[in-house]
């Protein structure tokens, strides 16, 4: 890294290539397009629900919004590969298949992050259909969905 904080060289991670410092979340960004050789396209979308190294999400939270939109997305969309958060506890991953079309997909998570506002339970919360079937909240979950509904507005806008 130089000493105005910019890359010297690109990382082979995209998200590594981004400059964490000077985007504004909440945000969905298209991270990555893949075209394979069958002819498909799959898009990988940033769903930062969090301003990186300001905030973060309880893992609880994660953990539940990650099952909760995981289920709740397929009700809307056969197009969704998978739904995974970042290490970081910032935001997710959404994996899908086609080119990249931002508005639809905003569309896409504002309908899931409304049912999960309307889930009694965190789907697959138990022993058996999960490895950490304890380490759940729905209130975390909620509250999560609820924020970056608020400012849903705001999606598109990626950099501060």
């Amino acid at each position: 890294m130089r000493e105005d904080g910019r890359m010297t060289q690109r990382m082979n991670v995209e998200s590594f290539n981004l400059d964490h410092t000077k985007v504004a979340a909440p945000f969905i960004r298209v991270a990555d397009v893949k075209h394979l050789p069958a002819g498909d396209t799959l898009t990988k979308y940033d769903v930062r629900f969090c301003q990186p190294n300001v905030e973060h999400l309880e893992m609880d939270a994660v953990h539940s919004v990650e099952h909760s939109f995981a289920e709740c997305v397929r009700n809307h969309s056969d197009a969704v590969i998978d739904f995974g958060p970042m290490g970081c506890q910032t935001g997710f991953y959404l994996i899908m298949v086609g080119e990249p079309d931002v508005p639809a997909v905003c569309d896409l998570v504002a309908t899931t992050l409304s049912d999960i506002l309307d889930l009694d339970a965190v789907p697959a919360a138990n022993e058996v259909q999960c490895g950490w079937g304890a380490h759940h909240s729905l209130a975390g979950a909620q509250a999560a969905a609820r924020a970056m509904l608020e400012r849903r507005d705001e999606w598109q806008q990626v950099m501060a």
